[in-house]
């Protein structure tokens, strides 16, 4: 059965998907299947959701784009492939860590811990 055929351009998602596929734990191959998918159905959400399913010191993953709205009132680790201006302001304010996907592959290529959010 042939390979499908990525017809992702942007270089940094190109980048992102390829390192999350060398990961060897379930969560970082499917963050790396949900990037591949069309980009009008990845996942938009808003920091109140974060809010709600993270506790203080949770590291979370968004496959996607990370909004606005809503206030978060503990620190977390958190990594979106982006963030709206309004919530890397919100989330500066929270004291909120943004990861880059290597360093928290590195401090952690098994996932444990780590949540999906979306």
């Amino acid at each position: 059965m042939k390979k499908k055929k990525l017809r992702k351009t942007h270089p940094r998602l190109l980048e992102t998907i390829r390192l999350l596929e060398k990961g060897k734990a379930r969560i970082w191959k499917r963050l790396a299947s949900d990037l591949k998918r069309p980009r009008r159905i990845w996942r938009r959400v808003n920091i109140e959701r974060i809010n709600k399913y993270t506790k203080e010191g949770d590291v979370g993953v968004v496959p996607g784009k990370v909004l606005g709205v809503g206030f978060l009132d503990h620190k977390i680790k958190i990594w979106a492939f982006s963030f709206s201006e309004a919530a890397l302001r919100k989330l500066k304010e929270a004291k909120a860590e943004i990861l880059d996907i290597k360093k928290l592959m590195k401090e952690n290529p098994r996932g444990s811990g780590v949540k999906l959010i979306g």
